[in-house]
């Protein structure tokens, strides 16, 4: 593992020490799992979001050389 410092509010480090007490865990635990749950949170949704690319058909075969002139079809100058 890799030793980091986090600066935390009063009111932070207060209520973790009280989640870890709460969970019978330390507050670097805590901090851990907080991290990790963000991370797959983030790596889940760009997942998604890649997943999407190529689904939506507008019959337009041009699009990608072309973007300027089609936006500027949709919303003029």
């Amino acid at each position: 593992m890799h030793r980091t410092q986090v600066l935390l509010t009063e009111e932070q480090i207060r209520a973790l020490r009280i989640e870890a007490a709460h969970q019978g865990t330390s507050v670097a635990t805590l901090i851990r799992q907080a991290v990790e749950a963000r991370l797959s949170r983030h790596h889940a949704a760009r997942r998604r979001a890649l997943s999407a690319v190529g689904r939506f058909a507008s019959g337009k075969h041009d699009i990608a050389e072309a973007h300027d002139r089609e936006l500027e079809k949709i919303y003029g100058d």
